[in-house]
């Protein structure tokens, strides 16, 4: 069956790329996507999201829903995070493992209740990795006892992020979005339409990712649009999500490194939960450490640090850079890079190689850049 979606050169379009077009968006493939990279700029991009309000198309990344009488059972097979930890309204960021306990993909589970009995849970899931973790969740779930729904091409998302984000949406909403905490979520009217919020998002500042049909984002984009939220393309939202020490997927994580070497340990709950994929590897990864980390490095000038630049130490190639960008609001170039253990400690002198030579970095604390509480 053929993908009205599909561009003829077999990217996909979302419902809001005629807007980008129309705005006059610098466009760029991305995970089988054509996205918007940047409109006014990256910069001004970027400076928006960190004082005022920014707008994302992110209606390409995967959407899933799952009902059933006892969802949770199976969902904490999946994941090395406590998911019965969670209320009615509220997620968990987290990642899904395989037996060697190497990460298939991060993504948020989102708690929404019990209707008629069935639990119900929404999950948000990578651009890149929809398929991929759509047939793993299938192979591994009892589909006689759930069903589960894929809304990743019928439905819209957009994150509008910053510290006026809230205001410039809450006019558009029929609910008090002010008691919603960070991670928690709600179902509510956009624009007199059915919605699914959250106040997540891949920026580091406070905001909301909105899931409602396509037609009703065209519109709530237009007003968002109107009211002086700034559209923002791919590559602000790499520059924000980095300054945060945001992992991206494929670059940062993927299937060779575990949340203990990825600096995620904090989602791994031993303790409280029972079995899940990737257990075994992670305790004994545990009990015997782990021999590389992945850190924060800030550069001793303005060279950038970029993907795939190997890491030095008294000469020596150590390490790897994952992520690397000139930071507009930190005012320097940073990355992240995977390092031996023993110069994974904050203050710790490296270099990286750049085109042939060698610069000067430091370890540092991540993340980089933490928004002020309001």
């Amino acid at each position: 069956m053929t993908d009205p979606t599909k561009t003829p050169d077999l990217l996909a379009r979302t419902s809001l790329f005629a807007l980008a077009v129309e705005l006059r968006a610098r466009m760029t493939g991305f995970s089988g996507w054509e996205m918007p990279v940047q409109f006014s700029g990256i910069g001004q991009e970027h400076q928006a999201v960190r004082t005022a309000a920014g707008m994302f198309d992110i209606s390409h990344m995967g959407k899933f829903a799952l009902k059933g009488k006892d969802v949770l059972s199976q969902i904490q097979t999946l994941v090395p995070s406590d998911l019965s930890r969670l209320q009615i309204g509220q997620a968990q960021y987290t990642v899904l493992l395989n037996p060697e306990g190497g990460i298939i993909d991060d993504l948020i589970f989102y708690y929404q209740g019990i209707l008629d009995g069935d639990q119900r849970w929404m999950i948000i899931v990578n651009a890149a990795t929809t398929l991929k973790d759509k047939t793993w969740m299938l192979e591994h779930l009892d589909l006689s006892q759930m069903s589960f729904e894929d809304y990743s091409l019928s439905k819209a998302l957009i994150a509008v992020q910053g510290p006026d984000a809230v205001r410039h949406l809450q006019a558009l909403v029929d609910a008090d979005l002010s008691p919603i905490k960070a991670f928690g979520h709600l179902e509510a009217n956009v624009l007199g339409q059915p919605a699914f919020l959250a106040r997540t998002g891949y920026t580091g500042e406070d905001g909301f990712e909105v899931m409602l049909d396509p037609e009703v984002a065209i519109e709530l984009w237009r007003s968002l649009l109107a009211s002086g939220v700034t559209p923002c393309g791919l590559g602000a939202r790499d520059t924000l999500r980095l300054e945060a020490a945001m992992a991206l997927y494929g670059q940062d994580i993927d299937d060779t490194t575990t949340p203990l070497e990825a600096g995620l340990g904090w989602l791994v709950h031993l303790d409280t939960k029972g079995d899940f994929i990737g257990r075994s590897a992670l305790e004994q990864q545990k009990k015997s450490g782990v021999t590389k980390r992945l850190v924060g490095l800030q550069m001793q000038g303005r060279n950038i640090a970029r993907h795939h630049y190997p890491v030095l130490h008294d000469g020596q190639a150590v390490g790897i850079v994952t992520s690397g960008t000139l930071a507009p609001t930190v005012g320097c170039a940073i990355a992240l890079a995977y390092v031996p253990i023993a110069l994974a400690q904050v203050g710790q002198s490296v270099e990286v190689e750049i085109r042939g030579k060698n610069y000067p970095a430091i370890v540092v604390k991540r993340p980089f850049y933490r928004a002020k509480k309001v």
